[in-house]
């Protein structure tokens, strides 16, 4: 028996295996699944449409129409128009309200921010194994609620037996006595003393990423220039990190007008002489102390309104600011 393959079996081959394989692993039977295939997408999404129309949707839609009316609870509404907008712009207490909120978010901003800054500057250029125990520490006390940190603090500011006090004394051999929830003036003071404790560090986590990404070439060029850190700060840093900081200072800025939990617990309402009244507590006394959620809605717009101009402004001047450089 010869052992030469013939050419026309070459050229069959190929047929040949197509029809082994077939037959060995047999295509399956379409049986109708397209349709599924067309929706599948649209179920997925289902619950997320659902939960956003439920949670997000309908509320904002109801509070849009429930600000044009006065409610004692609710069942109970009137339509009054405009007159909860004018009512609250010319409350005293309101102004009250926005006046302690907008001196929060100053100190967020010139007070928190560069601390966080710092304390990020300062564990980037560390390089020992425990920078990353010392990040820990800082960001630790954002890892606990407002509530939380007003029941501390509470306690800290207790006169004579507050440890707060207690360290000034030792320090500065003043205040142990001092009364910081009870003085109209040393209310604000003792609120952004706990902020500052809560908030520096989570602030800083974004410095510090924003820091370990600034092109290290740049730096080390500009020292053989002869720069000093001043000025690699401010022509080399600075530029690099704008991005980031006009986002924290955004979102500070955004959750300095809703700071409720932290003063409410510290102060078990607005504290002497409405020292410790913000715009959110203010919503929350008509609210639900109250039971007129039209006002309640109200002011919530009223606040949406200002924190969307006031984030838009901080916007347009750091582009302004990176266009400029």
């Amino acid at each position: 028996m010869s052992n030469t393959i013939r050419p026309e079996t070459l050229e069959a081959a190929p047929s040949i295996r197509r029809s082994v394989i077939t037959a060995a692993h047999p295509r399956p039977k379409r049986t109708g699944g397209g349709g599924f295939q067309k929706w599948a997408p649209f179920v997925f999404l289902s619950p997320y449409v659902l939960l956003t129309l439920l949670f997000f949707i309908y509320p904002l839609a109801y509070s849009t129409v429930l600000a044009f009316y006065q409610t004692n609870g609710p069942h109970s509404k009137v339509f009054v128009g405009f007159d909860n907008f004018r009512f609250i712009l010319s409350d005293p207490d309101f102004g009250v309200a926005l006046m302690n909120t907008g001196l929060f978010a100053c100190a967020s901003i010139f007070i928190q921010l560069p601390l966080s800054l710092a304390l990020a500057m300062m564990l980037n250029a560390r390089n020992d194994r425990f920078k990353s125990l010392f990040r820990l520490a800082i960001f630790a006390p954002n890892l606990v609620g407002q509530v939380f940190v007003g029941i501390l603090f509470l306690m800290l500011f207790t006169p004579r037996y507050g440890l707060f006090n207690q360290f000034l004394q030792m320090l500065t051999g003043w205040g142990l006595e001092q009364q910081w929830l009870g003085k109209p003036e040393l209310v604000m003071p003792a609120i952004v003393i706990c902020s500052l404790w809560m908030y520096v560090g989570f602030n800083m986590i974004y410095f510090l990423a924003a820091l370990q990404n600034v092109d290290a070439s740049l730096v080390e060029a500009a020292k053989i220039d002869g720069a000093g850190p001043r000025s690699i700060f401010w022509n080399v840093t600075r530029p690099a990190i704008t991005p980031v900081a006009t986002f924290v200072i955004v979102t500070s800025t955004i959750g300095s007008f809703n700071l409720f939990e932290l003063p409410y617990t510290l102060l078990q309402g607005a504290g002497p002489k409405n020292s410790g009244l913000f715009a959110v507590t203010y919503l929350y006394q008509y609210g639900f102390d109250n039971g007129d959620l039209g006002t309640a809605a109200a002011v919530a717009w009223v606040l949406a309104i200002l924190i969307l101009s006031i984030s838009l402004i901080q916007i347009f001047i750091s582009g302004a600011t990176r266009r400029g450089q």
